[in-house]
């Protein structure tokens, strides 16, 4: 039976497809998606920041690694992280923090929070080729691409991107906030498992695998409808109920 890496990597080639992951914000949000059957979880960085009192990006990574660890230890099936773009650090120490966490998987985003455009694509693949030659078959990496969430691009420079990033090892690629309608022009031009974003009024998971989906997340969207719910709840005990 496989475990850890070797079992999330096959849940991104079926049976069953598309790949379902929740994303837990906590640990006792990881154990009811767990309890409730779930093969594999895949924490949010966003989910897990408004949970520890931050905005996105704005946790310290000491803090984020604890969260995923705290994940990673009430559930019994795989969890990936959520690392946005690696914390600055390196290759070595992103591995090996990530192996002490618990988590087999993460995401990588090519994003470039201080200019608010996009890593240069060689660089990002280099950066993937490190990660991949350090972590070996360990690690399910998932390359985000930021074209459409940036707006630096749309399928030609998705699937240029897609491509490098399979060619440094990556598992699966991210085209966050690609439009579903483009999904199988993105997934037949990368040739990798292609993860798509489940966002509210949007396509249901199923319908994002038809559409070419072969894994779908739910981002931090999950966490702020059950705050949501907290809160209503809190109002109405307010109010007397």
């Amino acid at each position: 039976m496989l475990t850890g890496a070797a079992a999330l990597r096959a849940l991104h080639h079926g049976p069953g497809l598309p790949l379902v992951l929740p994303g837990p914000w906590d640990a006792g949000s990881a154990k009811a998606f767990a309890d409730a059957g779930f093969p594999a979880l895949a924490t949010p960085s966003a989910g897990v920041a408004a949970a520890l009192g931050y905005a996105d990006g704005e946790v310290p990574p000491d803090e984020m690694f604890a969260a995923i660890g705290r994940i990673a230890r009430a559930v019994d099936v795989p969890v990936t992280a959520d690392v946005e773009d690696g914390y600055g650090l390196g290759a070595r120490e992103l591995v090996a923090r990530l192996a002490e966490a618990g988590a087999v998987g993460c995401n990588l985003e090519d994003g470039d929070r201080t200019t608010g455009g996009l890593v240069d694509a060689d660089r990002q693949t280099d950066r993937l080729a490190e990660v991949r030659a350090v972590a070996g078959d360990a690690l399910v990496i998932n390359a985000r691409v930021d074209t459409y969430v940036r707006g630096a691009g749309g399928v030609a420079e998705t699937v240029r991107r897609g491509r490098l990033y399979a060619t440094a090892g990556a598992d699966c690629v991210y085209p966050i906030l690609a439009p579903p309608e483009e999904l199988a022009e993105l997934a037949a031009g990368i040739g990798l498992p292609l993860n798509a974003l489940a966002v509210p009024d949007g396509p249901a998971p199923r319908e994002l695998g038809a559409l070419g989906a072969a894994r779908v997340t739910f981002g931090p969207w999950q966490q702020r409808r059950a705050m949501a719910a907290i809160a209503a709840k809190a109002r109405e005990l307010r109010g007397g109920g």
